[in-house]
């Protein structure tokens, strides 16, 4: 069982209300405006040039870090995990599954993942394997980390064109999570009907398995 991070695992809310602050704009214009791009199928990077036309995101990440060292800026930490994470994944391992984290995500979550200690086998970026999502080669690249066949994978991700649609492209079976900004909107659309389940928690696949529906 692999998991997505962004809106599966981690609760962006904070990130989101940081880069609001940083870019002076209310937090609510900075959701709305993501919010849009969600349902546009719009990358999240274009919020940006929306609400600060022009803006060199590298530069603007750049000067924010010399400016708060110690802060967390654009990053995460055990404070945004969602509630269930933890518990859910306890009780998956318990179950005696296998769980592997995987997702698109800059080179410092590796270490910022790790020090959550989650009950996890293995963790994973795509800047550690110099490859994204929904590329295949990500998801060959799942299947050969946890040494099965992709048929023997649940992608587990809140995204039907990143996750639910390339996972299952590439033969594995895949859960839709009906939270964050597309996780809601794709869970509406007639292709999340491409997603062997759709879930609200991370602890909803303990049932969904032990029925036998995935």
């Amino acid at each position: 069982m692999v998991f997505d991070v962004g809106e599966t695992l981690v609760d962006e809310t904070r990130i989101w209300s940081r880069w609001a602050d940083r870019l002076g704009v209310p937090r609510f214009v900075m959701m709305g405006v993501l919010g849009g791009m969600a349902a546009l199928d719009r990358s999240h990077s274009d919020a940006f040039q929306i609400v600060r036309p022009g803006i060199d995101l590298s530069a603007e990440l750049d000067a924010w870090r010399r400016e708060e060292p110690g802060g967390l800026r654009e990053n995460f930490d055990e404070d945004d995990l969602y509630p269930d994470v933890r518990p859910g994944l306890a009780a998956l391992r318990e179950a005696g599954y296998q769980l592997v984290i995987a997702g698109n995500q800059p080179p410092q979550a590796y270490d910022q993942l790790a020090a959550m200690d989650l009950p996890v086998d293995g963790i994973h970026t795509s800047a550690g394997w110099g490859v994204s999502k929904p590329h295949p080669e990500f998801f060959a690249k799942v299947a050969a980390v946890a040494g099965r066949e992709p048929g023997d994978v649940l992608y587990v991700g809140d995204r039907l064109d990143n996750d639910v649609i390339p996972a299952a492209e590439a033969g594995m079976r895949t859960a839709l999570l009906r939270r964050g900004p597309w996780g809601y909107l794709h869970a509406e659309r007639p292709a999340a009907q491409r997603a062997d389940v759709i879930i609200d928690t991370i602890p909803d696949l303990v049932t969904v398995l032990a029925e036998g529906r995935v």
